[in-house]
C-alpha cells in the first residue's frame, strides 16, 4: 500500500459520507466550534486505534512488578552475583533521590515457572537495586520494565547493546557471555556472530580467546573485573604453550593465596598490573621450558624432532637423509606420542 494507514482510513471516511446539494449545505448551520473539535478528537482516536492494529504503530505498555516475581535471564553478561551495595550505590541513591525508576527495563514472559512471571533481558542492576531497597527500608519501591517479545538469539543482541554502553560490565564477563552465545545461538559459527552484532571478527575472536582463560589463573587477580581485554589477550597466548600453561597456573596458584591472605588482614590487593607481571615472567623464572625431543635412526641420525607442543597439538619435524625406513618412521612417532603421554604434554582426546 503506498500511501500511509492514516490516509487510507480518512479516504475510507470520506467515501462514506453521504453528498448534498449547494442548497441543502447552505440551510444546514454549521457545527460549533465544540462539535468539530469532539468529531476530530474521536476520528483521531479511531485512526490511532487502527494504526495500532495494524501494526504501524506499536504500543508500549510499562508495568510495575515485584521485583521477587522477576527473574533474571541467564544470557545477560552481567554476573547477577558480583553486584553489591557498593558497585550499585549510584544507582541506588539515584533510586530515592527520584522517587522510583525512572528508565524501564527490557523484560519478557515467562511460562513454567511457579516463581516467577517475567525474566530480566536488559536491566539486570536495576532489578538488583529494586529489591535492595525493597529490602531495606523502602517496600513500596516497585520494578518499572515493559514487556518484549524476544527469542533468544533477539534478547542476546538487546543485552549486549546495552552492556556496551556499561562500562562496570568486565571485558571478562563479555567475552564469556560471548563464548556461551556462539555455542548456543550461532552454532559455533564466529563468522556469524560478528555479522549479527556488527563487530569485528578478529576482535570478537580475541574476546573468545579471553574467554578460555582458566578459573585459576582468573583467581590470582583481586576481582574478573580486573582482568582487561588487551592484557589478558597477552596472557592466554602464553596458556598456549604446555610448558608455560604449567608454571603459570602454579605462579596464579600462588597469587591467589596472597590475595586471600591481602583480603581477610585488610591489606591492600595486588594491582592487576603486578599480577599480570608475574604470570608472564613465571615460564622464564621456573626453568621449565622443555628441551626439543630428538629421536635418532638406527644409523645414529636425527630422525624425527618434537618442535613445539601447546594447545593446538604437537608439531613434529622428521628429517631427511635419515635413513630409516617407513616402518622405524612410524615407529619413532609412536614413541614420541608415547614419551609426550608419560610427560603429560600429550594430544588430548
Amino acid at each position: 500500500m503506498a500511501r500511509k494507514q492514516s490516509d487510507y482510513l480518512a479516504a475510507l471516511l470520506a467515501e462514506d459520507e453521504p453528498t448534498v446539494s449547494r442548497a441543502e449545505a447552505e440551510a444546514t448551520p454549521l457545527p460549533s466550534p465544540v462539535e468539530r473539535t469532539r468529531g476530530s478528537t474521536l476520528l483521531s482516536r479511531e485512526s490511532a486505534l487502527a494504526r495500532m492494529a495494524s501494526g504501524e504503530v506499536r504500543q508500549v505498555t510499562q508495568l510495575l512488578l515485584d521485583p521477587a516475581k522477576v527473574r533474571v535471564w541467564p544470557g545477560n553478561a552481567r554476573s547477577y552475583a558480583h553486584l553489591s551495595e557498593e558497585s550499585c550505590a549510584d544507582l541506588i541513591d539515584s533510586l530515592v533521590a527520584e522517587g522510583g525508576q525512572k528508565v524501564p527495563a527490557v523484560v519478557r514472559r515467562i511460562d513454567g515457572d511457579p516463581a516467577h512471571d517475567y525474566e530480566v533481558i536488559a536491566g539486570t542492576r536495576r532489578h538488583w537495586s529494586v529489591a535492595w531497597l525493597r529490602a531495606h527500608s523502602y517496600p513500596d519501591m516497585m520494578f518499572v520494565a515493559q514487556v518484549a517479545q524476544l527469542d533468544d538469539e533477539a534478547a542476546f543482541r538487546l543485552a549486549d547493546l546495552e552492556n556496551r554502553a556499561r562500562k562496570d560490565v568486565s571485558d571478562l564477563e563479555r567475552a564469556r557471555n560471548y563464548a556461551g552465545a556462539l555455542k548456543s545461538h550461532y552454532g559455533n559459527h564466529l563468522s556469524r556472530m560478528a555479522e549479527r552484532l556488527k563487530l569485528s571478527k578478529g576482535w570478537l575472536s580475541k574476546m573468545l580467546k579471553v574467554a578460555a582463560l582458566p578459573d585459576g589463573v582468573i583467581a590470582a587477580f583481586a576481582s574478573p573485573a580486573d582482568v582487561q581485554l588487551k592484557p589478558a589477550y597477552a596472557l592466554a597466548q602464553a596458556l598456549d604453550s604446555t610448558e608455560a600453561a604449567s608454571a603459570i597456573l602454579k605462579e596464579a596458584k600462588l597469587v591467589a593465596k596472597l590475595q586471600d591472605e591481602a583480603r581477610k588482614s585488610g591489606a591492600p590487593a595486588l594491582p592487576a598490573a603486578n599480577v599480570l607481571q608475574r604470570l608472564l615472567a613465571a615460564p622464564a623464572k621456573s626453568g621449565e621450558r622443555a628441551e626439543p625431543m630428538v629421536i635418532c635412526s638406527s644409523y645414529g641420525r636425527e630422525l624425527l624432532t618434537v618442535q613445539s607442543v601447546n594447545r593446538q597439538g604437537v608439531t613434529i619435524r622428521l628429517h631427511a637423509g635419515s635413513g630409516a625406513g617407513q616402518d622405524e618412521m612410524v615407529n619413532a612417532l609412536r614413541n614420541a606420542l608415547t614419551q609426550l603421554e608419560e610427560q603429560g604434554r600429550g594430544l588430548k582426546r
